[in-house]
């Protein structure tokens, strides 16, 4: 064979059987080899995601039990203007929340499309009460002037309504009750943009599953999703006796 018979009608490559495509499900991405391979990478994600938010959280907790110490009386009187049954319902509810996204998360590896949508609603529904009750606690805190700032009224912790169990506070002390308010807001503030965040990823999570998308095996999104709200979840588990229960009279 000449030199330019070679060049002209170069060798074909051999076709090996191992590299024939393969078939996958619709959902597999081309750089995943299976589609566990897929689902375990996924989740390992969203762990790592939630071992941030623990570190996030972590830090708001050890600031309030550090203050807490610093100024217990302060701390005392301030928590116990909180509504505690207000406090308690929500907690109900968000464990209810909790229970609901579960089943939904069971409905979606069952591939039963109707109760699927139907939890992943009610969890909604449910996200949307905890937020409208600690709306009303907001509320009552900016009527009763207890929103840290210039508008600060510290009658309620100097002189104690009366038939009150709370002993007065010196104007100092009272003062201090200012931190208290500042955690409270930014600790229930974040948590409740948590939760705001994920019921606009609910919303978005039920017109997708409409068509069908996760009562096909793909259940990793609602998977880890779920894994998301019950950690939103357990946050407030920890905030309510934080915030609420703690020297509760």
């Amino acid at each position: 064979m000449s030199i330019a018979s070679t060049i002209t009608h170069p060798p074909e490559p051999e076709i090996h059987p191992s590299h024939d495509v393969h078939e996958h499900p619709f959902y597999q991405k081309h750089h995943f080899e299976t589609a566990e391979q897929q689902r375990e990478a996924a989740s390992f994600g969203m762990w790592l995601f939630l071992l941030t938010e623990i570190m996030f959280f972590g830090g708001l907790f050890f600031a309030y039990l550090l203050y807490r110490n610093w100024y217990y009386e302060a701390f005392v009187s301030a928590s116990n203007s909180l509504n505690m049954p207000l406090g308690l319902v929500n907690t109900i509810v968000l464990i209810s929340s909790s229970f609901t996204m579960a089943m939904a998360v069971h409905s979606s590896e069952i591939r039963d499309l109707k109760k699927l949508k139907f939890f992943l609603w009610v969890t909604i529904l449910l996200g949307f009460v905890f937020l409208g009750i600690k709306t009303v606690e907001y509320h009552d805190k900016f009527v009763e002037h207890h929103v840290p700032g210039a508008s600060f009224d510290i009658k309620d912790f100097v002189n104690p309504p009366k038939g009150s169990l709370e002993k007065p506070l010196t104007v100092d002390m009272a003062n201090k009750t200012q931190i208290y308010f500042s955690l409270y807001f930014a600790m229930t503030g974040v948590h409740a943009l948590h939760m705001i965040i994920g019921i606009a990823i609910l919303f978005v999570l039920v017109w997708k599953a409409r068509t069908g998308l996760y009562t096909t095996g793909y259940v990793q999104p609602i998977e880890n999703f779920g894994l998301y709200w019950h950690f939103v979840d357990i946050v407030w588990i920890f905030l309510f006796p934080f915030l609420y229960l703690i020297n509760r009279h």
